[in-house]
C-alpha cells in the first residue's frame, strides 16, 4: 500500500540518448521542415561525427547518473515489504510482457504479415458505419448490432460470402507470406512450425535452433511439393 511502479527509479539515458534529448530543440531550429523521423536522422549523424572528446562527456554523465539510479534503486527496493515487493515483480512482469506483444506485433506488421479475415459481421458494420446515426461510435455499434441481428440468412448471405472470400484472401496471402519467412530464415513465424514448438519446446537454445532448422527445412521441402 503507497508503493506503486510509479514511484521506481527511472532508468538513465544512454549517451547517444542524452545527447538527442540535449540538442533537438537546436537541431529543429535549424531545420524546421524536418520531420520527426527527418529530423532523428540528422541527429543521428551528428552524433557519429561529434569528436570523441565531446562524446566523454556525455559518457560521464551517464555513469555519474547510473550511480545516482544504483544508489535511488536500493533505498526504494529496502522501503518495501515482501508482499510489496512480489506484487510490483508480479507488475513489472505483466507491462514487460506487455511490451514485448506489442513489439512482436509491431515486427509482423513491418514484415507485411496479411490482415486477418474478416467476418460477416465485421463486414457489414464497416459498410454501414458512416451513414448510421448515433451519438458516439459506441452508439453506432450498438444500433448495428441490433440491426444485424434482426437481419434474415438471405439478407446476411452477401456479407457472409464476402467474409468467405475473405478467408481464401487469407490462406492465399499467408501461404505466399510465410514461403518468404521460410527464405528469411524465420521460419518460427510459420504457423505449423510455430505450433510445433509451442507443443514441445526444446530444452536449450542449441536445442531450439536445430529444431527450428529441422522444420524450416521441412516446410521449404513441403512449400516446394505445393509449388510442383
Amino acid at each position: 500500500r503507497g508503493i506503486s511502479s510509479d514511484q521506481r527509479p527511472k532508468r538513465p539515458l544512454t549517451a547517444y540518448f542524452r545527447f538527442m534529448m540535449e540538442n533537438r530543440p537546436a537541431f529543429r531550429e535549424k531545420n524546421p521542415e524536418a520531420s520527426s523521423t527527418e529530423l532523428t536522422k540528422i541527429l543521428a549523424g551528428a552524433w557519429k561525427e561529434l569528436p570523441a572528446a565531446q562524446k566523454q562527456v556525455y559518457e560521464e554523465a551517464k555513469k555519474a547518473e547510473w550511480q545516482r539510479y544504483g544508489e535511488q534503486l536500493a533505498k526504494y527496493k529496502a522501503q518495501l515489504t515482501p508482499a510489496q515487493a512480489a506484487a510490483l515483480k508480479e507488475e513489472r512482469r505483466q507491462q514487460l510482457a506487455k511490451r514485448r506483444s506489442l513489439q512482436a506485433k509491431r515486427e509482423l506488421t513491418a514484415l507485411g504479415k496479411p490482415k486477418r479475415p474478416r467476418s460477416s459481421f465485421n463486414i457489414f458494420v464497416s459498410e454501414k458505419f458512416q451513414e448510421t446515426e448515433g451519438i458516439s461510435p459506441m452508439a453506432k455499434l450498438k444500433k448495428l448490432f441490433d440491426a444485424w441481428q434482426k437481419l434474415s440468412p438471405s439478407q446476411k448471405q452477401p456479407f457472409v460470402q464476402l467474409a468467405e472470400d475473405d478467408k481464401v484472401r487469407y490462406e492465399n496471402e499467408m501461404k505466399s507470406w510465410e514461403a518468404k519467412m521460410v527464405e528469411l530464415g524465420r521460419e518460427e513465424l510459420v504457423r505449423s512450425i510455430k505450433k510445433r514448438l509451442k507443443k514441445k519446446p526444446a530444452k536449450t537454445a542449441k536445442q531450439a535452433k536445430t529444431a527450428r532448422t529441422s522444420l524450416g527445412n521441412k516446410a521449404k521441402l513441403k512449400l516446394k511439393k505445393t509449388e510442383e
